[in-house]
């Protein structure tokens, strides 16, 4: 019989068994045609493969991720995911969304078409999370209905917004969840729920949000579980409590590994997808039930039926691997054509303004002053009582903190006191918001840093300890068009270029990867203490994530869904 491509002589995953099985492979028009012991010389082939007893593992299929995360545009994300073992994605573009609305999805979409990765795309649901935010864009339902006419949509993305779920049954979000429930039954339903458990949990799974990618703990683990829902483990989950329960408990199709946010930095050097599925093989799981992780379940949660296993019929994507333990790439085929291959040169061609030109000129603010980071206070001269929002290592939550503050002549004495000041200045040309807040904790401790990469609303994000140094960083921010900005003592020590909508760059991955580093060593300089200090400092102005975030509308105490005050008068 004529195949493309014969595999001679490979331990196969059998994901079906959950085990590996020595024989051949045949692929045909792209997907494989005979997986076993039948004797090499029944077929006769363009290429023969020698497989010299090496693991064959289905490619590796990401369900959970934001493109954006990583700060580059969808090609060069390609490139960094297909010699790391990933073939398939499910990315969430709403972090483009928050910047342009629906205009962003689709040029996301247009971006990734001729990607070697297969781009399988998520509508952003929370778009923006909370109407206590101030965005570029919006998706609202007529939006998701054209999205999902026009485009090929998988799934709603993460739906964020669970505190109105609960407590609002007019809100947006829960007309969004009707609609699709009414309209779309089929289509997968993403959820971000985090601590929730017991009734609020059950209330939110009722609403028809059925997933949750956020930090787990053993408790809300298995909450999740018990109501049906399924899990997908990202790495800050992957606590020895939590890998222990998954190893050990019967759970295998009630979870699966996702990246959900991946810095450049970590792609470029420790990989991806593959990195998770590695590591749960060190922290114990058997390489063949990591894999299924890594594969099949996430293959079935995205009722893509035609992926995640190497079996007769299924797209011929898979990765040939030398030790698995280690999980060592050697070679990468997609849709039965090899794709990387780990002796040869696997050089980047960078395509250079992918997007309209107005994506370029996303940053309506003018200059600022030092003036701007003084912060008015309606109080009279005293010491008073105020919200300081805390950062934690090893979170990206924050704790709302008390404090002591002093006023004078209608003034907030930040500089004087022991804590940071936090501003987000909103950049759209909207309204002029402005929004400011004390910070403390494993942040900067001296100098500031300023980005339009604040998630998700991605308006300017300025700490700092000096209003000089805070103004410099904002105006190389504005200047620049988008970019992430570290000064101390009046000069900038670290700078990340991001054009593309204030939040990506057109570079190429190792040159990214490398200014990355730098910035967040030059974070670190300044004191920041967090395994991530670009993600954590760029979400303190996610009102979706506990406790106290920053808008431009103000402080918002995320478990209550509402702006606080910073004075406790």
């Amino acid at each position: 019989m004529k195949v493309d491509l014969l595999i001679q002589d490979v331990q196969v995953y059998n994901s079906f068994f959950k085990k590996f099985i020595k024989g051949n492979v045949a692929v045909l028009d792209g997907r494989f045609l005979y997986i076993g012991e039948r004797d090499t010389e029944s077929f006769e082939a363009n290429e023969v493969l020698a497989g010299r007893g090496r693991y064959m593992i289905p490619g590796l299929v990401d369900i959970h991720l934001h493109i954006e995360s990583t700060m580059v545009t969808p090609e060069t994300f390609s490139y960094g995911l297909i010699q790391n073992g990933v073939t398939t994605i499910v990315p969430e573009p709403h972090e483009m969304a928050n910047v342009f609305g629906i205009e962003g999805i689709k040029e996301m979409i247009h971006a990734s078409r001729d990607c070697v990765v297969d781009m399988k795309y998520a509508i952003p649901s929370s778009v923006p999370a909370t109407s206590m935010e101030t965005t570029g864009g919006s998706v609202e339902i007529a939006d998701m209905d054209e999205l999902l006419r026009s485009e090929e949509i998988i799934c709603l993305g993460e739906i964020m917004n669970y505190v109105d779920i609960i407590k609002d049954p007019a809100c947006k979000t829960n007309q969004i969840l009707e609609h699709i429930r009414k309209e779309y039954p089929k289509l997968v339903i993403e959820g971000h729920v985090p601590k929730l458990l017991d009734l609020d949990l059950h209330r939110v799974i009722y609403a028809g949000v059925d997933s949750d990618h956020t930090h787990q703990t053993l408790e809300g683990m298995e909450a999740r579980i018990a109501a049906g829902m399924f899990l997908e483990i990202q790495e800050k989950s992957m606590t020895e409590e939590v890998m222990n329960y998954l190893i050990n408990e019967d759970v295998s199709e009630h979870f699966c590994f996702i990246t959900d946010d991946v810095m450049t930095d970590s792609l470029y050097n420790r990989g991806h997808l593959n990195h998770i599925v590695k590591k749960a093989i060190q922290m114990g799981m058997t390489p063949e039930r990591a894999i299924y992780a890594g594969t099949f379940t996430p293959a079935r949660r995205m009722q893509m039926t035609d992926r995640g296993a190497i079996a007769p019929g299924k797209i011929a994507d898979f990765m040939l691997v030398s030790d698995l333990h280690e999980l060592t790439i050697e070679q990468v085929y997609k849709n039965g054509k090899k794709a990387f291959d780990a002796s040869e040169d696997y050089s980047q061609t960078v395509k250079p303004k992918q997007f309209p030109a107005h994506f370029y000129q996303s940053i309506q603010l003018s200059p600022l002053t030092e003036a701007d980071f003084q912060v008015a206070a309606d109080a009279p001269d005293n010491r008073y009582p105020c919200r300081v929002m805390l950062v934690q290592n090893g979170s990206t939550f924050t704790e709302d903190h008390r404090g002591i503050v002093e006023v004078r002549d209608g003034q907030l004495c930040w500089e004087e006191s022991p804590y940071g000041l936090i501003a987000v200045i909103e950049r759209y040309g909207k309204n002029g918001n402005r929004g400011y807040g004390l910070i403390s904790g494993d942040t900067i401790k001296r100098g500031a840093v300023a980005t339009s990469y604040s998630h998700d609303n991605h308006n300017l994000l300025v700490v700092g300890h000096n209003p000089h140094d805070m103004m410099i960083a904002a105006n190389e921010v504005i200047r620049n068009q988008g970019g992430f900005y570290v000064v101390c003592d009046g000069k900038v020590i670290a700078s990340l270029h991001l054009p593309v909508g204030g939040i990506l760059t057109e570079e190429p991955l190792e040159k990214t990867a490398k200014e990355v580093e730098q910035l967040r060593r030059a974070m670190e300089s300044l004191g920041y203490n967090h395994y991530n200090p670009i993600m954590s400092i760029s979400t303190h102005s996610l009102p979706v994530s506990p406790a106290l975030k920053l808008t431009d509308l103000g402080l918002i105490d995320v478990n209550a869904g509402k702006v606080v005050p910073l004075l406790l008068m």
